[in-house]
This record gives C-alpha cells, sequence and structure tokens, in this order.
C-alpha cells in the first residue's frame, strides 16, 4: 500500500500538503502555496523527482539533526523532511519517500 498526501488549508489560507508513509507517519511536508492549483503542481513535482536520489539534498541542522530537501530539476526546493536524529533515519527517510510518492492518493483534509 502506497502512502497518501494529505492537502489542507493552513491558518493564513495557503495551501500545503504532506505525504504520509503507509504506517501514517508524516514523511514530507510541503511549503504554503496560494492556491490549490500550485499546491497540486508541487505533489506532482513530488511524485516526479522522487524517483531520483540525486534529487535529495542531504542537510545538518544547528543541532547535530540531520534533514533532507527534495530539490526541483530547477534548484528550488519542493518539499522538507522532518528532522532525524541519525543518517540511517535519514536514509531510510529518504527510501520512504521514494517507496510511497509515486502512487501515493491525494486527499484533502481538514487541519
Amino acid at each position: 500500500m502506497a502512502g497518501k498526501f494529505e492537502v489542507f488549508t493552513g491558518s493564513r489560507g495557503k495551501q500545503y500538503f504532506r505525504l504520509k508513509a503507509n504506517n501514517g507517519i508524516p514523511i514530507l511536508a510541503s511549503q504554503g502555496y496560494a492556491d490549490k492549483r500550485g499546491c497540486n503542481n508541487g505533489i506532482k513535482s513530488v511524485k516526479k523527482h522522487a524517483a531520483d536520489i540525486k534529487n535529495f539534498d542531504k542537510k545538518v541542522a544547528k543541532d547535530g539533526r540531520v534533514f533532507f530537501n527534495l530539490m526541483a530539476s530547477n534548484g528550488q526546493v519542493i518539499a522538507k523532511s522532518q528532522m532525524y536524529k541519525s543518517r540511517s533515519g535519514l536514509n531510510n527517510g529518504i527510501k520512504s519517500i521514494m517507496n510511497n510518492a509515486p502512487d501515493a492518493e491525494v486527499v484533502q483534509v481538514e487541519k
């Protein structure tokens, strides 16, 4: 079973999505979009770019935790991961996105 993209409206009216793994844990979060069309385009971009490991930009936070950005081919950040305590956790997160994103359904949720 694939994960799912949840689309929701934030407190300032912007549209967001998060990708949840098939176990329900959020594994990727978007920036805010002005409208649903932009948000849906962001989801399409995740589905497209999640297939290539080269699109995952690994980072280290000031506190030593690690995270990654999923990058579009134009160099822009599409979405960000959660923070991980270890590199192995980060690598498992990337694998989860690569496995879940391509076939994930898109659902509208209330926040």
